[in-house]
């Protein structure tokens, strides 16, 4: 007697090859996943990342790290990253092999104001930070932003933070000059920026220590930023990060454009942001917090 051929046979075959193929690849991606896992876990890197503001490139901090330098012992190695309108990644620079806190300058093809071209500057930030992430498998980081790069870092906090918060901590932010409200010197008159930063800021990581520095160059304003624009960033941090700090920088160069190279705001970032001084340094003016919200 002749037999008949189970056709169900054929397909379960087909359906156990078609399961093998596709388990081989997702078996060395979830081995490589997991090695990159155990090395970020392992990493004593904690860069300091930079953004400049508009109309600013890469090269917008070099007097404030050549000043940094100076005063530190141990020297702070400097990579520069610039995003192309195609959001292309183009490099200068390096990570010096045993620096563990170097500074990471991201800047824009496109840097012009506004705040579309915000919104765009926080996805080729992500872009950028995203493969300095594969690249360098860091567990934790700073974020320093001058001007419009505060806003960014805003921005990009709000809306793309989530996705790398069980790999890497932002640490602490420091936003210098940043103007929340734009030009605008009147706090009850709200951009739609201020507003929409409001609307998101329950997406702020919880334990994130947020330093919010303005220029003194008059009582208004540092220039060009209203001090009320600057401080209005209150209204967006204060109760949802553990602590919101705020200070005024002054004397020389508190203007806008000279606030990065500013002598009191070199002794902020080695202050906040850097892990700790190496050696005294010799004493300026001290920075006195305006006003500060702490949540623990």
């Amino acid at each position: 007697m002749r037999l008949h051929k189970n056709p169900n046979l054929k397909w379960l075959i087909l359906l156990i090859t078609l399961m093998v193929v596709l388990a081989i690849p997702s078996y060395f991606w979830m081995k490589k996943d997991n090695k990159a896992r155990a090395e970020r876990s392992r990493s004593l890197l904690s860069p300091v990342i930079m953004v400049p503001g508009s109309s600013a490139t890469t090269e917008r901090f070099n007097d404030l790290i050549d000043q940094l330098n100076k005063t530190t012992m141990n020297q702070h190695s400097v990579l520069k990253v610039t995003v192309s309108r195609e959001a292309k990644l183009s490099y200068s620079g390096s990570i010096g092999k045993n620096d563990l806190e170097p500074i990471i300058i991201i800047g824009f093809a496109n840097n012009k104001d506004g705040y579309a071209n915000i919104k765009k500057q926080a996805y080729w930030l992500d872009i950028a930070f995203d493969s300095l992430m594969q690249n360098y498998k860091f567990n934790n980081f700073k974020a320093f932003g001058h001007s419009n790069g505060g806003l960014i870092w805003t921005y990009w906090l709000e809306h793309y933070y989530a996705q790398y918060a069980s790999d890497t901590k932002m640490k602490r932010l420091m936003t210098l000059g940043t103007p929340y409200n734009f030009t605008e010197s009147n706090i009850k008159n709200r951009t739609q920026m201020l507003a929409d930063f409001i609307k998101k800021r329950s997406a702020l990581p919880k334990n994130l220590k947020v330093y919010s520095l303005s220029g003194g160059k008059s009582y208004e304003s540092d220039g060009i930023v209203p001090e009320t624009s600057v401080a209005a960033g209150k209204f967006i941090f204060q109760n949802q990060v553990k602590s919101y700090t705020a200070m005024t920088v002054t004397g020389e160069k508190a203007d806008h454009s000279d606030l990065p190279q500013n002598k009191q705001v070199i002794q902020a970032i080695r202050e906040y942001l850097l892990r700790k001084p190496d050696r005294p340094v010799k004493p300026g003016k001290q920075l006195k917090p305006r006003r500060k919200d702490r949540n623990t």
